[in-house]
């Protein structure tokens, strides 16, 4: 079985080097803290973790706040889990999933208890009930989203506003002056989720600035609630020739929907998705979409969090600039 000493000598550092990138406690070079995990992995080193929780006052633990409720699309939620578990494994740390139904109690049973050293906090609202006890709680935390105060926090997400205005752009670009949106369900805006309140109005704004005309629905995910949207979208605007969605479960849907109402895609309606690229590549046709990058912004938030633990200064906010890959779906009028 290896050992610290192994590690220190495979990797061409000290034991204590190797002690620190396991604990933190001392800022250690990117080039130095991945050779010794690259070490670590080739020996297979596991270090006892009763010990390196002495000898830290550390419990290695990371607490990852997952939203599993109405209107979260559980697939990329769980890209978001796994992104952020493996990156914690980078830093020889574990992850303990806590559901959004924990609510306050939740938060306050892993710090108190200290069962986590810190924590990662998905599915932010504008005026989220748990950012004044983040804030209390004495352990450092990391937001995947921005509520709408969000002084003395620590928040990463994509730019949800700008990924709004790129797809509008777009069609904006191909000659398209008539655009739908095809939202999240109702109860994403009625919790007032802090991405979709922002990808709203990154669209609304694109749209004034271009002269568009811009509508939004809310959707639920199923097909029959797609077809219905859809139907009242062209009745409402007989002219519309561009939609975006972001509503993930509802992309292949809405093709079919449009589809099955004679509109063609692209040549009568053009049409944007806000999804991860995989389910985009694999729409019939390939999705013109502005990427989820859930896989970043789960590992950025992992090096924050481990940052703040080592007392190091990050960010308070940290926008990913949106990516739009042109497919199939779009074209010019």
């Amino acid at each position: 079985m290896a050992t610290i000493a192994d590690v220190a000598s495979h990797a061409g550092v000290s034991m204590s080097t190797v002690s620190y990138v396991l604990s933190g406690k001392r800022p250690i070079s990117e080039e130095t803290r991945r050779r010794v995990q690259a070490s670590i992995r080739a020996l297979g080193y596991h270090p006892h973790a009763g010990a390196r929780a002495l000898a830290s006052s550390r419990a290695n633990v990371i607490a990852l706040v997952i939203p599993l409720r109405t209107g979260v699309h559980v697939p990329v939620v769980m890209q978001f889990v796994v992104s952020v578990v493996t990156s914690a494994r980078t830093y020889d740390h574990d992850v303990l999933l806590l559901t959004q139904d924990e609510g306050l109690k939740g938060l306050r049973r892993v710090t108190a208890g200290a069962i986590a050293d810190g924590l990662v906090v998905m599915d932010v609202e504008l005026h989220d009930a748990r950012i004044p006890v983040l804030r209390s709680l004495g352990r450092p935390s990391v937001l995947i989203g921005f509520p709408a105060d969000s002084a003395g926090l620590t928040c990463i997400d994509l730019d949800f506003a700008a990924a709004g205005a790129l797809c509008v752009d777009h069609l904006a670009d191909l000659g398209h002056t008539c655009i739908g949106m095809v939202g999240s369900p109702q109860a994403v805006y009625r919790r007032e989720t802090g991405f979709a309140q922002r990808l709203l109005a990154g669209i609304g704004q694109a749209a004034a600035r271009r002269g568009v005309t811009a509508t939004t629905h809310p959707c639920e995910p199923s097909r029959e609630a797609v077809l219905a949207t859809v139907e009242e979208l062209l009745r409402e605007q007989p002219a519309l020739t561009g939609i975006v969605v972001h509503n993930e479960p509802a992309v292949q849907p809405l093709l079919d929907a449009l589809a099955a109402l004679g509109r063609r895609v692209p040549e009568d309606v053009s049409v944007v998705a806000i999804c991860p690229d995989e389910l985009a590549e694999h729409a019939a046709p390939r999705v013109t979409s502005v990427a989820i990058p859930a896989e970043e912004l789960g590992r950025r938030a992992v090096d924050l969090l481990m940052a703040k633990l080592a007392d190091h200064d990050v960010p308070g906010a940290t926008l990913l600039s949106p990516r739009l890959t042109a497919r199939a779906s779009t074209a010019e009028r």
